[in-house]
């Protein structure tokens, strides 16, 4: 599918990759709904690229079911949703203070995993109402893996099942939505420099591009929005977890 002209939603639009994916799409001609529960974020991003900013918690039903709704009615029905909101906190699952509260547990795996299900079906209600397009597509979904889905370490019990979750989310929605001519796909990044990781000290955020076979640096999110791209424009490409990581495989710790 070419993106030029069409809907797209981008979850998480307030910083890292939803940010760059979001302006991505923008440059490429696509009419982006900037999606965030940090609603200032999304404005930022959407003022930056011409977009909208719409306030959005992945996690709740009737709160994406309005944020849709909002999409909707600026932009017109969506033919492209990335899912990018998500949380990743580190905590062992028995530490020093004991087992991890399971509450902690749940958060991540609202928002990871059920949060990405939730626009997941929401969108693709919306897409099959669609007329398709010459290729007989009607819209591409992509979410966000991780390589810990594979390789977590420890530490990542939480983050890990959320991803991996995603992980196995993407096979049997992509056959579901193929009668719809909807495909989906993930993408499961590695380190990559969004946020959380520039927030380390340069020595730390060295150490860790270091540990990349190749190339030795952190991932840019430039180059997850790269591959949302090629996703987009790929017809044939359905049902895939990609990895992006330069061929990196995380260690126990």
């Amino acid at each position: 599918m070419d993106p030029k002209g069409h809907a797209a939603i981008v979850t998480g639009a307030a910083s890292g990759l939803g940010a760059e994916t979001a302006a991505a799409l923008a440059k490429a001609g696509s009419k982006v709904a900037c999606l965030d529960i940090n609603i200032e974020g999304a404005r930022q991003t959407a003022s930056r690229i011409g977009g909208i900013a719409i306030k959005c918690d992945v996690t709740s039903e009737s709160g994406a079911v309005a944020a849709l709704k909002e999409a909707r009615d600026k932009n017109g029905p969506a033919r492209i949703l990335v899912n990018c909101a998500g949380v990743g906190p580190a905590k062992r699952m028995v530490g020093r203070d004991g087992p991890m509260p399971l509450a902690e547990f749940e958060k991540v795996i609202s928002i990871n995993l059920v949060g990405t299900f939730n626009m997941m079906r929401l969108a693709a209600a919306d897409m099959q109402t669609l007329e398709p397009l010459a290729d007989h597509e009607r819209g591409v979904i992509v979410s966000t893996a991780s390589v810990a889905a594979f390789e977590g370490q420890i530490g990542q019990t939480a983050y890990s099942a959320s991803k991996g979750g995603v992980a196995a989310l993407t096979l049997p929605a992509a056959r579901e939505l193929s009668q719809f001519g909807i495909r989906v796909a993930a993408i499961a990044p590695g380190i990559f420099a969004t946020p959380m990781l520039t927030a380390l000290p340069q020595a730390a955020q060295d150490s860790l591009g270091a540990s990349v076979p190749f190339p030795k640096r952190l991932g840019e999110p430039r180059e997850y929005a790269d591959l949302v791209l090629f996703i987009v424009r790929s017809n044939y490409l359905n049902g895939e977890v990609i990895r992006i990581d330069g061929a990196l495989r995380m260690a126990p710790r």
